[in-house]
């Protein structure tokens, strides 16, 4: 594991047992039977645990640069909602065994909601809408769409179950957890979801690279009145395209990579058509309205010195962004990989950077339908040494580039890229 993802996972750990030992430890019920102080205890700690869950969903720029950026925040937060889903379930059977020592019946009126207040059934109806929710959220070919749909049965959950906690009475400090739990959730839906933390903006021209291929140049919209968005190459923000001429997004936030660069929050993404809302952005026009929250990602952190760029279809956008941004300092040997022939995106551009900068040695493939020869297209053992590798591309072509690059040497603090495929 490279030193800064064990840094995060290191950091979201220590928050993680901090939150939940806080709670288990405020709420540790005392002189109580074995059992029924592990129904108590896990009760709190599903509530802790998805409360950290619920903190690392929200979206702000500042809260992922503390916490290592949205890819972690957003892994950990399937992870710990998981976790939290297994704890909770052990909640109303601990409290089961702890009356089937006196009769099955007991045992049973203890997890039946028919014979139990409207607190437990609160309970109940906050567990089955997180089962059915994590089935939703754990099925990564589903369509974008549905799954989002699906997706708000969790919210659904967080509701019933904080109205679960509220329902039996609690009082004094053991209050702020639901009351935290339903904030994190409406800090989401507000300032994320509704856009309230995003910044409005226009796109102002719009350039198609191929017939699948489009970068928009964007406006800020009234920059006098809010902070111009402060971004650098190899980040990427997060956007919702909207109504304009003869145009209707689709509204929802999806991570685009920056492509180049301007004054006063000016900036360009290139999008290529890979799912719904991209395939619709071909076709948008200038004047759209847009909303853009942001910037995230430290892709370019890795510090300076010879370098190795590769690239895969729309995953050279931040190498493009970072040659626009000036000339290199270092050498630098790009590999971009294609597959549209003549018409790949930005090799005209490509070329004419080569041409001009004498650091960069440029080397464009076209792979057509096969799959690249990595073994045969990144450089040997030898000629890595000393090199920072940054990979951009499909998940398939970085996990193998990796793989590759430790095979021949290059230790993982010097192998940087970035995931685009959370949800």
């Amino acid at each position: 594991m490279p030193g800064h993802a064990r840094s995060i996972s290191t950091r979201l750990t220590l928050i993680t047992v901090l939150v939940v030992g806080a709670l288990v430890g405020w709420a540790w019920p005392q002189a109580l039977a074995l059992w029924r102080t592990g129904g108590l205890v896990t009760g709190w700690m599903g509530s802790g645990l998805l409360l950290v869950s619920l903190l690392l969903m929200v979206r702000e720029p500042w809260l992922a640069r503390s916490l290592g950026g949205l890819e972690p925040m957003y892994r950990w937060h399937h992870l710990l909602g998981v976790w939290a889903y297994v704890v909770v379930l052990a909640h109303p059977l601990a409290f089961a065994a702890s009356d089937w020592s006196e009769s099955p019946a007991m045992a049973w009126a203890m997890l039946s909601p028919w014979q139990q207040g409207w607190p437990v059934w609160l309970g109940w109806a906050s567990l089955l809408c997180m089962m059915a929710g994590l089935m939703v959220a754990l099925w990564p070919k589903l369509r974008y769409a549905i799954w989002r749909q699906f997706h708000h049965l969790l919210s659904l959950s967080v509701l019933l179950g904080a109205a679960h906690l509220v329902a039996l009475g609690l009082d004094g400090v053991l209050l702020v957890a639901p009351l935290l739990i339903i904030g994190f959730l409406l800090w989401r839906v507000i300032r994320a979801d509704h856009g309230l933390g995003a910044q409005p903006y226009v796109v102002q021209r719009v350039k198609h690279l191929s017939p699948t291929t489009v970068e928009l140049s964007l406006q800020p919209l009234a920059a006098s009145a809010t902070k111009p968005l402060s971004a650098a190459p190899g980040q990427f923000v997060l956007a919702a395209f909207f109504a304009g001429p003869k145009y209707q997004g689709c509204g929802e936030y999806h991570p685009y990579t920056i492509s180049s660069l301007g004054d006063e929050g000016r900036l360009g993404l290139g999008i290529k058509a890979l799912g719904d809302c991209t395939r619709q952005l071909q076709s948008i026009r200038s004047g759209a309205a847009v909303r853009v929250q942001g910037p995230f990602g430290d892709f370019f952190a890795g510090g300076s010195g010879p370098s190795l760029w590769l690239a895969g279809g729309i995953g050279i956008t931040p190498f493009i962004a970072a040659l626009r941004n000036g000339p290199l300092v270092d050498p630098v040997h790009l590999i971009y990989l294609h597959r549209e022939g003549a018409a790949a995106p930005y090799t005209q551009e490509l070329n004419e950077l080569a041409a001009q900068q004498p650091m960069l040695q440029l080397q464009v493939v076209d792979t057509g339908d096969a799959l690249p020869d990595l073994s045969q297209l990144l450089p040997a053992a030898s000629d890595l040494t000393g090199l920072g590798c940054y990979l951009c591309g499909p998940s398939a072509m970085v996990d193998a580039a990796v793989q590759l690059l430790h095979q021949r040497g290059v230790g993982a603090p010097r192998i940087h890229f970035e995931r685009f495929d959370f949800r």
